[in-house]
């Protein structure tokens, strides 16, 4: 059986996914980008193939994709993780109209037509105060993991008002509110109702038009979720592959262009 793949090298972590002929996921692999950007993309495809079980050559083609798609030395073509993102989000969720990726670094508002492609875009890519950055700002300054803000969030009955607009004050912030005895569960709700406010302005920008699906590991967020849901008076298409979706869009390009018979011509670095 002829598979493709796709890998995306973000700014925090890079995902790889292998599809079969049918598009369905048959393995995936994830892992902190960290320093070495050519490492990182060989580890999660690596990783994808050991997890699938899956020889190197029956991937008959491979796309890279994110900020480091350049980087991904083994790939046979690159692919903007805008179009990736947009592309994934209506495979897994065929009635999408407007995706929202959220990122260690940056956030974009999608909106996509019928067949997944992008009819329009924007991102806040001059500032992190709408992405995962802020959360982990947060999170240091308050000595909790990632993957306790969201639950903590949720716990909150008076959220405080974040009003820095600058991801580098967040810190700063957060221990301000604490001085003033404000709770955690407060502080972390009102950090999330924050960035939920910045997505629902881009998701403006572009068209808030049904369904909306939530792309970008930030989608494990529960908080995030209902945050957003309330920004935006939506519910959100949220997956458990939602962190991988500009890895799976990358790979459905990688499928079409196995299908139409572009020849795979990998150069390692």
């Amino acid at each position: 059986m002829n598979y493709a793949g796709g890998v995306d090298v973000g700014s925090t972590q890079t995902k790889a996914v292998i599809i079969d002929e049918n598009c369905r996921i048959v393995a995936r692999f994830l892992t902190d980008t960290g320093a070495n950007v050519i490492e990182a993309a060989k580890k999660v495809y690596g990783g994808a193939l050991a997890a699938g079980n899956i020889a190197e050559d029956s991937v008959g083609y491979v796309v890279g994709t994110g900020y480091g798609r350049y980087k991904v030395t083994f790939g046979d073509k690159q692919v903007t993780e805008i179009s990736c993102h947009g592309r994934g989000a209506a495979h897994m969720f065929p009635g999408t109209r407007t995706v929202i990726d959220m990122g260690g670094q940056d956030s974009k508002a999608i909106r996509v037509s019928e067949d997944g492609e992008i009819v329009d875009f924007c991102m806040n890519d001059k500032c992190a105060a709408g992405t995962g950055r802020f959360l982990g700002a947060a999170a240091k300054a308050l000595g909790m993991t990632l993957d306790d803000l969201g639950p903590t969030s949720l716990r909150s009955s008076k959220p405080v008002k974040i009003s820095t607009t600058c991801t580098v004050f967040a810190e700063s912030e957060v221990l301000s509110w604490l001085g003033k005895g404000k709770s955690v569960e407060d502080i972390l709700w009102g950090v999330h109702k924050s960035i939920a406010t910045r997505s629902f302005g881009l998701l403006r920008r572009v068209g808030l038009l049904d369904e909306i699906t939530f792309a970008g590991g930030v989608a494990n967020n529960p908080g995030m979720i209902k945050a957003l849901e309330e920004a935006i008076d939506k519910k959100l298409n949220v997956s458990n592959e939602s962190h991988y979706m500009g890895a799976l869009g990358a790979a459905l390009f990688a499928m079409d262009a196995l299908k139409a018979g572009e020849v795979a011509v990998r150069v390692e670095a």
